[in-house]
């Protein structure tokens, strides 16, 4: 196990990775106990005075924020404010997935705007080392005030109620904290909202999406220099001084990946002399739709990096005393990255399955035989291999509609207008599958290409042809592909590649 991470100091979207996957342990630091310490103060501070309610400390919530709740039912408040907002539906989110969000959460509580006591985030921390995971329903939030949903149902855990898993079996909240040595929390004024009231369900999802989407950007380039190695494609359009003329980040690294995975090839030095002027743009344009989605997920981490070290509550307890009503909840700036990495994410299984579509077409594939089968007629090749990567660029374009721009007003309308963050984040998991199965299409069928070529490619592809031949051997006959795409799908997602 590696160095704990210290909550509510700066974290690192590979904090938030290696804790959500069990690599790390976290810890609330000294910063965060003191930050926290002096934010409850003020909130005790309020409670003692007979100055305005507070919102969230001795009022209602949403649109009853105006009714005032007496001293001796403010603890019921809190429970009843975590039960009554527990109303999420549906399949329950990876464990790995409410692990980011217990650690994500316990940041914006350590971060000393929230006037929770320290001990809430103790128990949230030493649940998370322990492994209790709470059960949260993906279906429910509007990303208005945060995911409201998905963090009361892990909110109710923390009290002693709900459901988690622990060591493979789901259990009443209460039972697995006991099997794990912990006492349920006692809420005190404030401590339920600042539970439930952020983005953590929308950016746990996201900041592991990003990780991944990270992985298949590097994996497309391998599997498009691969396809145009076996296509006889040119690796002229990526010549840095035509791609200086344009620079965009993520075209500038995509060239450079390609120009490295085709260095010394005897395959393009094989029709250095072809009369061809030009290449489809499925190979020729590699560098800017590669680039354009690198840069959309350049752009995802930028405000990923901002979110995870935000605080997302409200009322915010700030600085100089003051319990201040605010907007920092609001899912749009994460749900607008969301839909911006997915957007990229369906262009590169879009521009992959039109390279896979190339490599079996008799006409297009210059020279190779049709669906690059042994025995055309008798064996049908990857003619379906296809036909797969097909149905699914067809359902990424789908989904690919950003869940930002909708909004249906909530809670009596004082909530009119809200981001959909968890419904975009939701939907680039589904977009992630899509694409990362489409890559899997595209690296089978181009590995089998550069085989049937005979040449040596260049250096970086074949290092990663062989890498794939480890997890899919050559296969010359028909046979089933479905189980060989599922292991090269997961194969790519943990990084096969490597650094190819």
């Amino acid at each position: 196990m590696t160095t704990p991470v210290l909550v509510g100091e700066t974290l690192t979207i590979a904090n938030v990775v290696a804790v959500a996957r069990g690599a790390a342990e976290a810890t609330l630091s000294d910063l965060g106990r003191s930050a926290m310490t002096r934010a409850n103060a003020v909130v005790a501070s309020k409670l003692a005075s007979d100055g305005p309610a507070t919102y969230g400390v001795n009022t209602g919530f949403g649109a009853l924020a105006e009714v005032r709740v007496a001293t001796e039912d403010l603890a019921t408040l809190q429970l009843n404010l975590v039960r009554s907002h527990a109303a999420g539906v549906g399949e329950p989110l990876a464990d790995e997935v409410v692990r980011a969000m217990m650690l994500l959460r316990a940041q914006v509580l350590a971060l000393g705007h929230s006037g929770a006591r320290p001990h809430v985030v103790e128990l949230i921390l030493s649940a998370l080392n322990a492994g209790v995971v709470p059960v949260v329903p993906q279906q429910g939030s509007v990303g208005a005030c945060g995911d409201l949903a998905p963090l009361a149902h892990m909110a109710l855990v923390w009290i002693g109620e709900g459901r988690a898993r622990y060591r493979g079996e789901v259990l009443p909240g209460g039972e697995a904290l006991a099997r794990a040595g912990l006492e349920p929390l006692v809420l005190e004024p404030k401590e339920g909202l600042s539970l439930i009231n952020g983005t953590q369900g929308m950016l746990a999802i996201g900041v592991l999406a990003l990780e991944r989407a990270e992985t298949l950007l590097d994996a497309a380039d391998v599997a498009g220099a691969m396809s145009l190695e076996a296509l006889l494609g040119s690796p002229r359009p990526f010549d840095d001084a035509i791609i200086a003329a344009r620079p965009h980040p993520g075209a500038k690294a995509s060239a450079a990946r390609l120009r490295a995975l085709l260095a010394n090839s005897r395959v393009v030095d094989s029709h250095a002399d072809c009369s061809e002027v030009q290449d489809a743009y499925s190979l020729r344009c590699m560098p800017q739709v590669h680039g354009a989605a690198r840069d959309a997920v350049r752009y995802a981490r930028s405000v990923l990096e901002v979110e995870i070290n935000s605080v997302t509550d409200n009322p915010l307890v700030l600085a100089d005393g003051r319990v201040q009503s605010g907007g920092n909840f609001h899912g749009q700036p994460v749900a607008q990255a969301l839909d911006v990495m997915k957007i990229g994410l369906v262009d590169l299984a879009s521009i992959s399955e039109r390279r896979v579509a190339q490599l079996v077409d008799p006409h297009l594939n210059r020279g190779l035989p049709a669906f690059l089968a042994a025995s055309s007629g008798l064996h049908s090749g990857f003619m379906m291999a296809q036909v797969t990567a097909a149905s699914l660029v067809s359902e990424a374009k789908s989904l690919a509609y950003p869940a930002s721009v909708d909004s249906i007003p909530t809670s009596a309308d004082r909530e009119d207008h809200v981001s959909m963050g968890m419904t975009a984040a939701r939907l680039l998991e589904l977009v992630m599958g899509c694409c990362l199965r489409v890559l899997a299409v595209e690296t089978l069928v181009a590995a089998h290409g550069v085989d049937l070529r005979g040449l040596r490619p260049g250096d970086g592809v074949a290092a990663a042809h062989a890498k794939l031949r480890g997890v899919a051997p050559f296969v010359e006959g028909d046979r089933v592909l479905g189980d060989e795409l599922e292991e090269i799908a997961a194969w790519l997602a943990r990084g096969g590649f490597g650094d190819g």
